[in-house]
């Protein structure tokens, strides 16, 4: 990947404590680079790392949101790569509706749906999909390895 690239991603999720955590993946910070400097220094040459790939990060807390976002992203030219969708936001679109209207603003967007559970079963959930081959559905809790 190219380290020079910003690759923009959209988290929609009603609870901000999941926002935290892909700050924690996603994000880069001030801390890792203070790092890298710090052993270079330590050590007389530059560590030997993989090259970081940058992440922009937004997020959303309801599917009209996160509608907002990408339609101003794509207007702008800025669009988004990928959407991380929760399926439960009451009180508003869940996130299979939500998609569906993302989908009709940008039509290439890839969205990963992650769910604990939802009122629908995945074979439901896909009967409302039109653009099955753009999405992938992990299940939450998410292991850490």
């Amino acid at each position: 990947m190219n380290p020079e690239k910003s690759y923009r991603i959209l988290v929609v999720d009603d609870n901000t404590a999941i926002h935290d955590d892909f700050r924690k993946i996603l994000g880069t910070d001030s801390a890792s680079a203070k790092l890298d400097a710090e052993e270079a220094v330590l050590f007389g040459s530059p560590v030997m790392t993989a090259a970081r790939t940058r992440f922009n990060l937004s997020f959303a807390s309801q599917g009209a949101e996160a509608f907002g976002l990408v339609q101003a992203a794509y207007a702008a030219g800025q669009r988004y790569a990928l959407v991380f969708m929760d399926v439960r936001m009451p009180p508003g679109w869940d996130g299979i509706q939500t998609s569906v209207k993302l989908w009709k603003i940008d039509p290439d967007l890839q969205i990963v749906i992650c769910t604990a559970y939802s009122d629908k079963s995945w074979e439901e959930m896909m009967q409302e999909v039109p653009n099955s081959e753009r999405l992938l559905i992990l299940k939450k809790p998410f292991d850490t390895i």
